[in-house]
């Protein structure tokens, strides 16, 4: 079976396709010719994810996935939220949104965050499914750790025994992360639908 991620972030690709079982094949924007950049234009992850994957099924006419993802700090309201990937501006750099964070929360007792993952399947005949995955944790006062990607280096789950998601290894963060819930719930989805 075949299925595109609707993603052009090389790193979610990576987490992806670390996750597929055997007989999955993940297809990535490129692999199907788009190369223009999909809309991200709802103010909710959910709305997000549901516009990307419907994007992609009209207009290449391939069964597809999309995820949108947040960080949701509870002393900062919920934010950066649906504005994660672009807190600092529409530049985009993990760097800066992390800087960004760090400065927001300079003085906050309460770093207490969670991250939340939501991945919309448009189905070959154009039907939408939704699974969602959470992980909770906490903001450090400084990045650790030299993998992952994004809010990684300053994000400490509270599964885990103390590290920051980017002093993990891929694997270590893929049995805990919001992600992999997700997907685990896509799959499941998937291997139903199959039987």
């Amino acid at each position: 079976m075949q299925l595109c991620f609707a993603s052009n972030n090389v790193h979610k690709l990576d987490e992806i396709r670390a996750l597929l079982p055997a007989g999955l094949t993940l297809l990535s924007l490129a692999d199907i010719g788009c190369a223009e950049e999909l809309p991200e234009t709802q103010d909710t992850l959910e709305g997000n994810a549901r516009q990307k994957a419907e994007y992609v099924h009209q207009h290449y006419g391939v069964a597809c996935f999309a995820d949108d993802t947040g960080l949701e700090v509870d002393a900062l309201n919920g934010e950066p939220g649906v504005y994660s990937a672009r807190y600092a501006g529409p530049q985009r750099r993990a760097e800066d949104n992390v800087a960004k964070l760090l400065q927001e929360l300079a003085g906050k007792p309460d770093r207490s965050a969670r991250f939340r993952t939501v991945i919309a399947l448009a189905g070959a005949d154009g039907s939408m499914r939704e699974f969602a995955g959470e992980v909770a944790g906490h903001i450090t006062e400084q990045p650790r750790g030299n993998g992952g990607f994004g809010y990684d280096p300053v994000f400490v789950p509270t599964e885990g025994d103390g590290r920051t998601f980017a002093e993990m290894s891929a694997e270590e963060k893929n049995q805990i992360s919001h992600r992999a819930r997700a997907m685990a719930g896509l799959l499941e989805f998937l291997k139903e639908d199959k039987e």
